[in-house]
């Protein structure tokens, strides 16, 4: 008897693993959204768990989740021009957080919402009053189907950020983005945007939801047009750029333009080689880490 029921909790362990499904160790079900198949590097990144976000059974991007913080390190995707407006949509979370067993698809909240889904993930009421806007890191202008723009709004692909960097400067940024994609790369593009804590300890939305000090990104284009103007031939095959999220933040990593409007200035964007955003990062996040393999070469 006692055999047969350890046979059924060792079948049952292999189980459970196999139904995570998407909650895997190494983005084995999405790795076309990395260059190469190939997804960051990130050393000592205890706590972070991947996630091929999965809407309507198909996958949409990844996203590096930290679940103590409730927020993404980052999310990587392949962007492509949008063939219709920003959708209004409801926003979603992942249930595989909260329950092992669940199906792999992202699910509309609950009202009130679930206090397993609370326990393990950032929840719309966490961003209610908190004087914070829900800020993509996959924005949905980036994505060209109408479902894939739905996809990207789920809480594991979000952040908070404030309203003069989201609708100001890096809305900005990620409109340069597309156009630069538009106009020089002749396959696809691979983004990874991300989220950078502060560097004098962890601050909080209701001690619950982690909140960047900056905003990050990068692109990597391996086919782009032979011939390039003299200007955009340093943008090509990567660029990144790092933002502000905080306008009272030293000028170390993001210096503020003096010029800028009064109600922008602070939330500004810093563009730079993929080299100095990784070498900004590896100090920032106290571990190495490597974006595009080879260095999109």
């Amino acid at each position: 008897m006692c055999s047969s029921i350890v046979a059924f909790l060792l079948l049952l362990s292999r189980f459970d693993r196999r139904v995570l499904g998407e909650l895997d160790q190494d983005f084995s079900k999405c790795r076309d959204f990395f260059y190469k198949k190939t997804p960051p590097k990130v050393l000592n990144a205890a706590g972070h768990q991947p996630i091929c976000q999965r809407f309507e059974n198909q996958y949409r991007f990844a996203s590096f989740y930290h679940r103590q913080h409730r927020t993404p390190l980052y999310s990587a995707y392949i962007i492509s021009s949008s063939d219709g407006k920003r959708p209004n949509s409801s926003w979603m979370y992942e249930p595989q957080l909260t329950f092992s067993h669940a199906g792999p698809e992202m699910e509309p909240f609950d009202t009130p919402a679930d206090q397993n889904v609370i326990e393990s993930q950032a929840v719309l009421q966490d961003y209610k009053n908190s004087n914070y806007t829900k800020g993509h890191l996959n924005p949905s202008m980036h994505q060209k189907t109408r479902e894939d723009r739905v996809a990207t709004f789920t809480l594991t692909n979000i952040v908070p950020q404030r309203a003069g960097s989201n609708s100001g400067p890096w809305n900005s940024l990620e409109k340069q983005v597309l156009r630069k994609f538009k106009a020089f790369c002749e396959g696809p593009m691979y983004v990874i945007t991300g989220a950078m804590p502060y560097a004098n300890g962890t601050r909080w939305i209701r001690n619950r939801v982690s909140i960047p000090e900056y905003m990050w990104s990068a692109y990597c284009c391996p086919s782009y047009k032979a011939k390039l103007p003299r200007d955009v031939r340093p943008l090509f095959p990567t660029y990144a750029a790092v933002g502000r999220n905080d306008c009272d933040s030293g000028e170390e990593i993001v210096p503020v333009n003096p010029k800028a409007r009064l109600s922008l200035r602070g939330y500004d964007v810093r563009k730079m080689p993929l080299e100095t955003l990784e070498s900004i990062l590896a100090q920032r996040l106290a571990m190495s880490i490597s974006l595009f393999d080879g260095q999109c070469q």
